[in-house]
């Protein structure tokens, strides 16, 4: 998505950007210098002590809610490791936080005339809804479509390559017309090209719920069929729609209009298609932060 924030020296009321006498934001409860400006996001906060456990030396810990900040060094560069539980609601938030943190200045609450852009890589676990993708395969969000509302709510440009996906999702699978107003967003191509040798480029479906909006059926019929020819046969660039989960389009979305690199890595957990789900996923997810954490150090600035 184009850039379409604002710089002028508007002053921001204290209800909408809250702080408190520390210095720390609201929800996520850190301070500017606590957190790098290489970031993981995980949903669990379990998991933040899984890829801590990784690095060289940890310089801060904390946990407010769902949000758990953990900030240390990995191969000699510094990462923080941020968990923002489930869904693009709660995306909203820890991005809106962070960049607030390093692009607001808090004594005068105005934005900086000098803007940090952070690089933000999501590890997360999700479905996959191709039949040429299997449980325990890396996937890497080249694209993301949002079904979830959340940038229908801001005010931004879609690139060129954004345009086009979306004028292709709205015309092969008509389902979404009369339902929602979806939106596409892409990666950062800087970031996420180093992880082609590990990981299969697709584009994502992002749901806003579980269940339902998931295509599962427990006493309640969805409306959208997540597996019919419209999604399975979708290609673009050469890539499928390859995987559901509940957090990417709103990473890229949010993060690309604010200036942010941002990247989304998720491992197939469940295979959709033929019903399959890995039961115990620990193994394969400490895999996953095994293969990822030196790439990311590579790119980390």
């Amino acid at each position: 998505m184009e850039l379409n924030y604002l710089t002028h020296s508007r002053k921001i009321d204290p209800s909408e950007l809250i702080v408190d006498d520390h210095q720390r934001i609201y929800h996520l409860q850190v301070s500017r210098d606590q957190v790098a400006e290489t970031i993981i996001f995980v949903g669990d906060p379990q998991r933040v002590n899984v890829i801590s456990s990784f690095f060289n030396q940890i310089e801060y810990y904390t946990h407010n809610r769902e949000f758990c900040t953990c900030t240390g060094f990995y191969n000699n560069k510094r990462l923080s490791v941020i968990s923002t539980g489930i869904g693009t609601g709660n995306i909203d938030i820890a991005l809106s936080e962070l960049d607030a943190l390093f692009n607001i200045d808090f004594t005068t609450r105005k934005i900086k005339p000098n803007l940090t852009s952070l690089s933000i890589i999501r590890m997360g676990t999700c479905g996959g809804i191709h039949p040429n993708i299997s449980i325990g395969s890396l996937l890497v969000s080249a694209y993301a479509i949002g079904l979830d509302g959340l940038m229908n709510f801001y005010d931004f440009e879609f690139t060129k390559n954004e345009k086009k996906l979306l004028d292709q999702v709205m015309t092969n699978i008509p389902a979404l017309n009369n339902m929602i107003i979806p939106y596409v967003a892409e990666a950062s191509k800087e970031l996420i090209s180093p992880f082609y040798k590990t990981c299969k480029p697709v584009i994502t479906v992002t749901a806003d719920g579980f269940y339902g909006p998931q295509g599962r059926i427990l006493r309640l019929r969805p409306k959208i069929k997540i597996f019919s020819e419209q999604f399975v046969d979708f290609n673009f660039e050469n890539m499928p729609i390859g995987n559901l989960e509940m957090e990417t389009a709103g990473i890229y979305g949010l993060g690309s209009s604010l200036g942010h690199r941002c990247c989304s890595i998720s491992i197939v957990v469940a295979d959709r298609m033929h019903g399959e789900f890995l039961t115990d996923i620990a193994k394969p997810v400490k895999d996953m932060i095994e293969t990822l954490l030196p790439i990311i150090a590579d790119v980390a600035k």
